[in-house]
């Protein structure tokens, strides 16, 4: 058994305690690249049936953005405490984000016309220049490194949670949906630690290898860096839409 920590914002500081059988082929980093850009593509292609389907009946889109949230959310924590799931939920994971992104997306364009080609080459942009400075080493995964992004990655989760809960009563906490300074400063914060998770999503990948963990690791940590890049792009979407206002 394997036990290696992850930075994913949707599994906190658990520890992935990973059963090895002997019949397993080890994961590489390599095919963890290829399994992310293959969900990837299953994002976009539902993406954009999706945005499809919400602009030629506007009254689709919440539903269709709640409906894939609740769907993608509860696939998510199935593959999270059940790894071994992975390669089977993971592209169902990728289809239901996709339904849920392509009609927020376009809720968003008709507010702001260009935010999501902004959002999408932001994004993407973030994810280069990320992945080049985990790969020349200017950006090290260390234990103090990985521990100071888990807790603020826990940090802004509970403040959202919070919110959430407190919606319900009517109470807003300050400096968050509005469009102002600290508004806009705040998604400033949050995407900056989002991105900073992309470092140790890249870092598992190369961990799983270094470790020989199983082959369905690959799709484990395929689902992770989506689980970020996901998160990545809303907060910028939300970020772009605060500076419009």
């Amino acid at each position: 058994m394997a036990i290696i920590k992850s930075g994913n914002p949707a599994l906190s500081d658990k520890r992935l305690k990973v059963e090895r059988l002997s019949t397993d082929t080890p994961m590489t980093a390599k095919g963890a690249v290829q399994k992310t850009l293959l969900l990837l593509a299953i994002v976009v292609l539902t993406g954009s049936v999706s945005w499809s389907m919400a602009a030629s009946n506007p009254s689709l889109a919440q539903a269709l953005t709640i409906g894939g949230a609740i769907a993608g959310f509860i696939t998510a924590l199935i593959i999270i405490f059940k790894q071994t799931m992975a390669p089977v939920l993971s592209p169902l994971y990728a289809v239901f984000q996709g339904v849920c992104l392509g009609a927020i997306s376009m809720l968003y364009e008709n507010l702001y016309d260009g935010i999501v080609l902004q959002a999408i080459l932001i994004t993407l942009c973030i994810l280069l220049v990320m992945l080049s400075l985990y790969q020349y080493k200017i950006i090290k995964v260390t234990e103090k490194f990985r521990m100071g992004v888990i807790a603020a990655t826990g940090g802004v989760a509970l403040v959202y949670v919070l919110s959430f809960v407190l919606g319900f009563f009517g109470v807003q906490i300050p400096y968050i949906h509005g469009g102002g300074i600290m508004s806009i400063g705040f998604s400033v914060v949050v995407v900056v630690i989002a991105s900073l998770n992309l470092v140790l999503d890249f870092d598992f990948f190369d961990k799983g290898e270094e470790k020989q963990l199983p082959k369905y690791m690959e799709w484990y940590g395929a689902f992770g860096l989506m689980v970020t890049l996901i998160w990545l792009y809303l907060e910028i979407l939300r970020l772009l839409g605060k500076s419009r206002r």
